[in-house]
């Protein structure tokens, strides 16, 4: 049957010739995979593969069978057209650690509001900003929200925080127990919303170190969680 939905492409790979198989995490279904026919194929007016770049926001018309692994768009417009996603350097490069990050830890497939709406305002949000250097290490952390394991933040005044059972702590109690910069750090961004970002002051050094922290913790409470591939080149745009 057709069916109206709202959708964030998450990946993209060529499929056959012309073909694209984008995976989006929609606003009713959540994740889902949609075989796109002839959206790669060179003639005059086709721009179908334009309207699946990472992180775009869709409002979809969909051919929706619950025992299919691949699913069928009838009709696409964009939802929201970003004006810098994908023509700033910097953004793009975001656009696509996080994308590839989103590939790895989403696996609902079935609906989920808030972090749907927490995905659309944070990508929009990010699409208007100047200043956004600090933008994805406050995404990362918010995320942990909506996959089950976000810091406990009672105890927060503790000389310690422990990256496998995110805890903080009065004592290291093992290899995971974090504290220094990545503590501060840690606690200043706890609960603070993504307009005080531009409060915060940090070197590219400093910043790549939370990252490589962020990370690990992700590896640690999510057992099919890889480092992104992309993560490399990431840290050469910010560097």
């Amino acid at each position: 049957m057709l069916n109206k939905n709202k959708a964030i492409v998450i990946s993209k790979i060529r499929y056959r010739d012309n073909d694209l198989i984008a995976t989006c995490f929609t606003r009713q279904k959540g994740l889902v995979s949609y075989l796109i026919r002839g959206a790669l194929k060179a003639t005059k007016g086709n721009s179908k593969a334009v309207y699946f770049q990472l992180l775009s926001q869709l409002q979809i018309e969909e051919s929706f069978k619950a025992n299919q692994s691949l699913q069928y768009i009838k009709e696409v417009k964009i939802d929201y057209i970003y004006r810098s996603i994908h023509t700033n350097v910097f953004k793009s490069s975001i656009a696509m650690f996080l994308a590839e990050i989103l590939a790895t830890v989403l696996k609902e497939e079935e609906q989920n509001l808030e972090l749907y709406e927490y995905l659309e305002v944070t990508f929009k949000w990010l699409d208007y900003q100047e200043e956004f250097s600090n933008f994805h290490l406050l995404f990362l952390l918010n995320l942990t929200q909506y996959l089950g394991f976000y810091p406990e933040n009672t105890n927060s005044d503790a000389p310690y925080f422990n990256l496998s059972n995110g805890l903080f702590e009065t004592q290291k109690s093992n290899v995971y127990s974090v504290s220094g910069e990545n503590l501060i750090l840690l606690k200043r961004l706890l609960g603070i919303n993504f307009d005080e970002l531009k409060t915060i002051k940090i070197s590219s050094k400093q910043r790549q170190s939370f990252l490589t922290m962020l990370l690990l913790y992700f590896e640690l409470h999510l057992g099919s969680f890889k480092k992104p591939k992309s993560l490399q080149v990431f840290n050469q745009v910010f560097n």
